[in-house]
């Protein structure tokens, strides 16, 4: 009883600061949007990195809390409001519900955190009604994308209810392959503008893809710029619906030779099929925090998924085991990082293009040289790119 008691606490208390920090963020909002905060007079990457590491480590913690007040302090509740729909319905019911109310809590912490920061720092000049619009829309996305899933998962664990967890990792690769068809295809342009690139840029990148069984595929130029001025670039797609993307304002901002390395290196992940590796990866992610899920949910509640609310109990408990493994699939990612550096370097044979390169996107999307060790091997994707020109400079 006393243990029951310390847990209501603690949700409490969880939920509480998680409310606390959203009203917070949400009054700060406003007065943004009465009065917008001026750029800073100077970018300073260290700064931004600092104030981007506690916001994410705030957001993890944050997350966390609001799974759990989900999970056990709502769930329940709602999910006997929603007994009276058809059986089918309520667990899609179920979670739009919970994303709406989600987003409706976070729109001030999202708009502060994503647009105010980024426009404060100078990385971005997008207004607050552009930033709403695209939010709404990838809203929207994530609603539709939810409910389906959701009115998949529970027909699933409705007819297999030992087995779905199995079920469900043996399906996660064509998922995960008609997810990166799709993506690229119907939803990136819901947020940008992508058009053809052409001329002597385009006549380079068409040469450098070739060589490597890429020639056809659509070399675009999309308006990231819109949103941000950070420069980027990606190879997406499998089964023929290759894209090469540049955003313009990695087109705008450098030279040929280093927009030249940057394509052989999104183009390593290509040859490379690193897309497929990271659906194997991805698929043994899904994997562990399923079952290790599945397991803790038994464990703790003495039954495996049989509604909505247990559902909502198997997402906590799935976030948790993500967040350990985390560390160890940002270390598999860091590595195919380095592997598509060494191609693009074997590829164009220009070391000084790629060095320059980096040190450009370092300060064009204000990023660290080398931020503190601890936060590269928990949470990077990427090396740093200090990390990224030593071994430039050091492969023969």
């Amino acid at each position: 009883m006393r243990g029951a008691g310390l847990r209501t606490v603690a949700l409490g208390a969880a939920s509480g600061v998680a409310l606390g920090y959203a009203a917070v963020r949400a009054a700060q909002a406003l007065a943004d949007l009465r009065r917008p905060a001026p750029a800073l007079a100077e970018r300073d990457p260290r700064r931004y990195g600092a104030a981007r590491r506690a916001l994410m480590l705030a957001g993890l913690a944050r997350g966390v809390a609001s799974l759990a007040g989900t999970a056990f302090v709502l769930a329940d509740p709602l999910e006997r409001a929603l007994a009276p729909l058809p059986r089918r319905l309520r667990a899609p019911a179920f979670a739009l519900a919970v994303l709406l109310l989600d987003g409706l809590r976070d729109l001030g912490v999202d708009y502060v955190e994503d647009h105010v920061l980024e426009r404060v720092y100078g990385n971005s000049e997008q207004p607050a009604r552009g930033w709403l619009e695209d939010h709404l829309k990838g809203t929207a996305v994530s609603l539709v994308v939810a409910g389906l899933m959701t009115a998949l998962a529970d027909a699933l664990v409705a007819r297999a209810p030992r087995r779905w967890p199995w079920i469900a990792i043996a399906a996660m690769p064509p998922l995960l392959a008609f997810a990166t068809v799709v993506a690229p295809t119907f939803v990136l342009p819901l947020f940008n503008r992508y058009e053809p690139v052409t001329g002597e840029l385009e006549q380079r990148i068409r040469a450098l893809a070739s060589r490597w069984g890429v020639g056809n595929a659509a070399i675009l130029r999309f308006d990231m710029s819109r949103q941000t001025k950070k420069a980027n670039a990606f190879v997406t797609g499998v089964l023929g619906t290759e894209r090469i993307a540049l955003a313009d304002t990695l087109v705008g901002a450098f030279p040929a030779d280093e927009t030249l390395f940057v394509v052989a290196h999104e183009l390593g992940h290509y040859v490379r099929r690193d897309p497929w590796t990271g659906i194997g990866l991805g698929t043994a992610a899904v994997a562990l925090a399923l079952l290790g899920a599945d397991a803790s949910l038994r464990a703790t509640s003495g039954r495996g998924v049989d509604g909505p609310a247990q559902g909502a109990r198997l997402l906590f408990w799935a976030t948790l085991v993500q967040l350990a493994v985390m560390p160890l699939a940002n270390a598999a990612s860091r590595a195919l990082e380095r592997r598509a550096d060494r191609f693009a370097l074997a590829a164009t044979g220009d070391r000084e293009a790629g060095v320059r390169a980096f040190r450009r996107l370092g300060e064009q999307n204000l990023a660290e040289f080398e931020p503190p060790r601890w936060a590269e091997l928990l949470f990077a994707s990427h090396p740093s790119l200090a990390a990224r020109i030593r071994a430039l400079e050091h492969i023969s």
